[in-house]
């Protein structure tokens, strides 16, 4: 059974079909659209503004790249935030290991993370993969077993993880 997809809105699709044929104007449009979602996405699972502006340039790079491969079969911010994810967690996996904030340090990354929620200024102060569990499960709405492939890690090993960084949010919360 064919799944309907909602129409895609045409001038949407004008700029993909035009980015795709290398119009970068066009490509700037789509960039201005989707960059705050993909740099909300980035910041979340690496809790540096520094990690995130760096990923979030690397992921529309890889877009640009990638473009042509998209054929409208989903929705493009579905694609897009599946190319989000790949490349945040592999540009992460080859950063080295990243302690957790302390609170002075993640009241100066707080600065740039005014507008998210109380909870998103808290996520830089996690560990590191007690962060990213979180991220995926409870923010992105990942089973636990579709966050264990992405991380390479057991689904018991994503739900300690989760049961972690509840906790530790708690206690930052008192």
């Amino acid at each position: 059974m064919t799944q309907n997809l909602p129409p895609f809105p045409a001038e949407q699709e004008r700029e993909i079909r035009l980015a795709q044929k290398g119009d970068r104007d066009a490509f700037a449009r789509i960039y201005r659209r989707h960059s705050p979602r993909v740099y909300a996405l980035c910041l979340r699972l690496s809790g540096r503004v520094a990690c995130a502006e760096e990923a979030t340039q690397e992921v529309f790079i890889r877009l640009w790249q990638k473009l042509p491969q998209f054929r409208f079969e989903a929705q493009f911010t579905t694609w897009l935030h599946r190319l989000t994810l790949n490349h945040a967690l592999n540009y992460l996996k080859s950063q080295p290991q990243l302690t957790p904030l302390s609170e002075e340090e993640a009241q100066r990354q707080g600065a740039a993370m005014e507008e998210l929620q109380l909870v998103d200024r808290l996520l830089p102060r996690l560990p590191e993969r007690a962060r990213q569990v979180f991220v995926l499960h409870a923010i992105e709405g990942y089973h636990h077993h579709e966050v264990a492939q992405l991380l390479e890690i057991q689904p018991g090993t994503s739900k300690a993880q989760y049961h972690r960084a509840r906790q530790l949010l708690q206690e930052m919360l008192i």
